[in-house]
């Protein structure tokens, strides 16, 4: 089988699957799951979590390439600190822009860089390691401090004079206007409009998820209700744990890593800046609403259901295109970048949502295919949304791998 599912408790995956979490590769590694850790604990959303990880681990990859200089000097042009401690400016990068940006975490966050910095000996290769991390990171907070990530959102609900509407103002309206990464503005991959409601391909999706992803669908099989709940998770930790996956394969070098940790989270901040400028261009409406409007679509095919609910709570922003679909596009293209010819790696990263379940993929078309038909079988999105959202994310991967992959040893 290709696609193989791991039901195991979260304790037992500790002890019995020791490529998920206790295998150390390296510091960028253990790094990376720590500080994914710590945004999570810290109960940010999953936007506002892409942008810190971003930042993480583009200072994490300035510092270390400056001590290794194993790649031309990146963006911030750091001067060369060969002899300096990688593992300090692991840590220090990371440090410092957790202090900054997730504070209510300040505990746990120097108790980590506390215990990091306890396992490398005093002398100037540490105390070098951690002054360029502070340099880079710096640069770092300086440069993004005014994206926009910040500025107060004015969303004005569509009604007429006195009718109600809902009154939850929907997720992050503004981040649409977030200064990118790698993108030159955050339409540049503005796809087109969703599908006329008349026509065959909205009567096909609109029947799909009604069918497959209600609450009480009889159609969708165990396997399919397991993926639906697995990818229920949203926050950027259950994508990290892929790149993981690959990042702490024999004989990985730390650079390397540091640089693939960057591209992908760069890029995917950038994704999501461009899936909501999508979403809130077009406010093209959830499946729970369509289903329980279906005779205002004009389409014969399409049937109402006024009672149908999705099998998940539906996200709180408009459907049209996917962001989970997004997120999978850049992070799955990038490890065919990262990869190569190489086609024994096994893609692995646990669920929250699903209760600490791991499952794993032999190639990355089928991780990323299967979180498009998961969102379907979520009952929250149609298939045409997760294909043009897949395809977004692999043309912003494209900005990633030019910037990133273009010098390789």
């Amino acid at each position: 089988m290709h696609l193989y599912i791991l039901r195991v408790s979260l304790i037992a995956l500790l002890f019995t699957v020791p490529a998920l979490s206790d295998v150390r590769a390296d510091a960028v590694t253990d790094w990376n799951e720590r500080a994914g850790e710590i945004v999570v604990k810290a109960g940010l959303g999953p936007l506002p979590a892409e942008r810190v990880l971003a930042m993480v681990q583009a200072s994490v990859y300035e510092a270390v390439n400056a001590i290794t200089r194993r790649y031309p000097a990146g963006t911030l042009k750091l001067e060369a600190a060969s002899g300096a401690s990688v593992e300090a400016s692991v840590a220090a990068a990371n440090h410092v822009i957790l202090t900054k940006l997730v504070p209510s975490q300040q505990g746990d966050i120097d108790h980590a860089y506390q215990v990091a910095l306890t396992a490398i000996a005093d002398g100037p290769a540490k105390t070098e390691g951690i002054a360029i991390a502070e340099q880079a990171a710096a640069a770092i907070l300086a440069w993004r401090a005014n994206d926009g990530a910040t500025a107060g959102e004015s969303y004005r609900p569509f009604t007429k004079a006195g009718t109600y509407v809902p009154t939850v103002i929907p997720e992050v309206p503004q981040w649409r206007y977030r200064k990118p990464w790698l993108m030159a503005d955050p339409t540049q991959f503005r796809p087109g409009p969703p599908p006329e409601l008349g026509s065959e391909l909205w009567a096909r999706d609109y029947n799909e998820v009604k069918t497959l992803g209600g609450k009480q669908s009889h159609a969708r099989t165990a396997e399919q209700t397991a993926i639906a709940r697995f990818w229920e998770e949203v926050m950027p930790p259950i994508y990290h744990g892929i790149v993981r996956s690959v990042a702490k394969a024999p004989g990985r070098e730390i650079t390397r890593n540091a640089r693939l940790f960057a591209a992908v989270t760069q890029a995917s901040d950038d994704a999501l800046i461009a899936v909501f400028d999508a979403k809130y261009h077009y406010g093209f409406w959830r499946p729970l609403t369509a289903i329980r409007n279906g005779d205002l679509d004009g389409n014969h095919a399409t049937e109402t259901d006024a009672s149908w609910i999705p099998f998940i709570e539906t996200p709180m922003h408009p459907e049209y295109p996917c962001a989970h679909c997004i997120t999978s596009g850049v992070v799955g293209t990038i490890l065919q970048a990262e990869l190569g010819h190489d086609h024994t790696a096994v893609l692995t990263t646990t669920s929250r949502a699903a209760g600490g379940v791991a499952r794993s993929w032999t190639t990355v078309e089928y991780f990323m295919q299967e979180v498009a038909n998961a969102r379907i079988y979520d009952g929250v999105h149609f298939r045409n949304s997760g294909t043009v959202g897949t395809d977004m994310g692999k043309q912003i991967a494209q900005l990633a791998i030019a910037k990133y992959f273009l010098t390789r040893k």
